[in-house]
């Protein structure tokens, strides 16, 4: 009976070490935003929407300076660290692609109300399509959903449900099991809360799609970028860049521009 309850109290124990893992390494939110578009000189709205069970979103819309009706619009989820105002460049990048860019805060997140959750970011996702649906000034067929690391994650999700225009995935990964047996293998893959399943959805996206990846990431590997490209069905396009996670799109600006631009005149979106 003693050796019973000691393997049971272990089990306990490492279900409770694993939900402290989940809690500790999924989200990393900062509520203070340092950085608006304002300081790069681009004109934005402070927008606020409502996701479907009442938590109240804050996100940033830059449009393009000639008729932004008729722009693709670039939906745009951040990774799991940090809050839109760590993401300015990227955002002003792609107004100078000749784009509408819609970033939004997660639940949790900056100005965001709220506590992040796996399906709380489903949600978010859901509201801030919602919401560009709802807009006069928006080309609806043109919403083109892009999700960095975390945020492929919602990208994808999003886009495997709800008509989009394409999905880019920007050094994001196959699913939470894949993500654990890289940071804690030891962890048996049902023990997870969180399914971050990307590899099953990215099955059902029929769109174009453009996947991006650096072999020198340390933090979600090539591999699993690799991985999510080969299960998804065409079209689509890989786009290999250098450098390191949270850098790479920095390092390889004349590869990952010159390669998101290209993805879209082929596509009709620019």
């Amino acid at each position: 009976m003693k050796i019973l309850f000691y393997l049971i109290a272990g089990f306990v124990l490492l279900i409770v070490y694993v939900r402290f893992l989940e809690s500790v390494s999924l989200f990393y939110p900062s509520r203070k935003i340092a950085v608006t578009p304002k300081e790069a000189g681009v004109a934005f709205e402070d927008i606020y929407f409502s996701t479907a069970d009442h938590v109240r979103l804050n996100g940033w819309m830059v449009k393009r300076a000639q008729r932004p009706e008729a722009a693709a619009t670039v939906l745009f989820f951040h990774g799991n660290a940090g809050n839109i105002g760590d993401r300015v460049e990227k955002v002003v990048n792609f107004r100078d692609l000749g784009l509408n860019v819609f970033i939004i805060d997660y639940r949790g997140y900056g100005k965001s109300q709220g506590r992040p959750t796996e399906q709380g970011m489903y949600a978010d996702a859901k509201a801030a399509y919602d919401y560009l649906q709802a807009r006069p000034d928006i080309a609806k067929n043109r919403i083109v959903v892009y999700g960095a690391s975390m945020g492929g994650v919602a990208a994808v999700d999003l886009a495997s449900k709800y008509p989009v225009a394409a999905l880019i995935a920007d050094s994001t990964f196959t699913s939470a099991a894949d993500m654990a047996k890289k940071i804690a293998p030891f962890v048996p893959s049902f023990m997870l809360a969180v399914k971050l399943d990307n590899a099953s959805k990215i099955k059902a996206v029929k769109v174009p799609k453009l996947f991006i990846h650096s072999p020198q990431d340390g933090t979600v590997p090539f591999r699993f970028g690799k991985a999510l490209f080969d299960l998804a069905p065409e079209p689509k396009e890989f786009l290999q860049i250098t450098g390191s996670h949270n850098e790479g799109y920095a390092l390889s600006a004349q590869i990952f521009l010159p390669g998101i631009e290209s993805f879209l005149d082929k596509n009709g979106l620019r």
